[in-house]
C-alpha cells in the first residue's frame, strides 16, 4: 500500500483536524478572558449593633447595638408624643438619692444633679406626683438594659409630662448600673420612662454626633444591684406589639426621695 499522502488528502485531514481540534480530547469549556473571580473570603463577623428601640411610644433607648451581637436589640424608646420642652426649674425639688420599690425588691439609685439638672429635676418630680407607683419594667432585655416607668401591668400607657432636653452631653457614661432616660427616635422627646443598664452600654447608647446624639444618664444603682440583676433575668414574652415583656409584671411600687 502506498503510505505517501496525496495532497487531497492532506487537504481533508486538516479539514478534520480544524473541526475536531488536534488534541483528540473533548472540546474546553469556553471562558471569558476578561472575567474577575470574586473573593472567597467570609465577612467579618457582626459588629455591635444599635441599642434597644422601644416597641412603645414612651421607651428608652432607640439606640445603637447595646451589646456586641449579631442581631442586637433596638436602643430603649419612649412611647409619648413629643411636646414643648420642659426646661422651667422653679420650686426645683431637692434630692439626690432614690429608693424604689419594686415586686422583686428594693434598689437605691444616686442621682446627678450637677451633670444632668434637668433630667434629675423631671425624674425627681415624678416620683415626688407618685408617678411611678404601679407602673412596671415593661422591656426586659438581659444583657442590655432594664425599662419601666411609663405603662401600667396592662401595658396601658400613663399620659406625662412635657419632653425635657436631651443632656447625653453631659460626660457621663450608660455603664453597667447607671439610669438613663429612655426616648423616641427624636432627640428630646424624653419623659418619664427610664432604663437601668444591664451591661456596659458605652459605645452603643453614649452620645457620639449629632447623628447618633445617645441617652442621657442621671444616676447609678448604689444599692440593690442584685435587684437589678434579678429583673434582667425573668422570662418574657411577646405580648400585642409589645417585645421583651416580663411574663409576671415587675412592679413599681413607689419611688422615694431621700434628702
Amino acid at each position: 500500500m502506498n503510505s505517501m499522502m496525496t495532497p487531497t488528502s492532506a487537504v481533508c485531514l486538516t479539514t478534520v483536524l480544524m473541526l475536531t481540534g488536534c488534541s483528540g480530547g473533548t472540546e474546553p469549556e469556553e471562558t471569558d478572558p476578561t472575567a474577575v473571580s470574586e473573593p472567597t473570603t467570609s465577612p467579618p463577623p457582626s459588629q455591635s449593633a444599635p441599642p434597644p428601640e422601644n416597641n412603645t411610644r414612651d421607651a428608652a433607648p432607640a439606640a445603637t447595638v447595646p451589646v456586641e451581637s449579631p442581631d442586637p436589640p433596638d436602643p430603649p424608646e419612649s412611647n409619648t408624643a413629643a411636646a414643648p420642652l420642659e426646661t422651667d426649674t422653679s420650686d426645683a425639688l431637692v434630692g439626690d438619692v432614690v429608693v424604689m420599690e419594686t415586686s422583686l425588691g428594693n434598689m437605691t439609685i444616686k442621682l446627678f444633679p450637677d451633670e444632668a439638672p434637668i433630667s434629675v429635676e423631671n425624674f425627681l418630680r415624678y416620683a415626688n406626683d407618685g408617678f411611678f407607683e404601679d407602673t412596671v419594667f415593661h422591656r426586659v432585655i438581659e444583657t442590655f438594659m432594664i425599662q419601666g416607668g411609663g405603662l401600667t401591668a396592662d401595658l396601658s400607657p400613663k399620659r406625662g409630662r412635657d419632653p425635657i432636653k436631651n443632656e447625653a452631653t453631659n460626660g457621663l457614661s450608660n455603664e453597667h448600673y447607671t439610669v438613663a432616660m429612655a426616648r423616641t427616635n427624636v432627640v428630646d422627646s424624653a419623659t418619664s420612662q427610664f432604663f437601668i443598664n444591664t451591661s456596659n452600654n458605652a459605645r452603643s447608647l453614649d452620645h457620639q454626633g449629632p447623628d447618633n446624639y445617645g441617652y442621657a444618664v442621671f444616676g447609678r444603682v448604689t444599692e440593690g444591684t442584685d435587684v437589678v440583676d434579678k429583673i434582667a433575668t425573668v422570662p418574657t414574652q411577646r405580648q400585642g406589639p409589645h417585645q421583651d415583656v416580663p411574663v409576671e409584671p415587675v412592679v413599681i411600687t413607689s419611688v422615694t426621695i431621700k434628702n
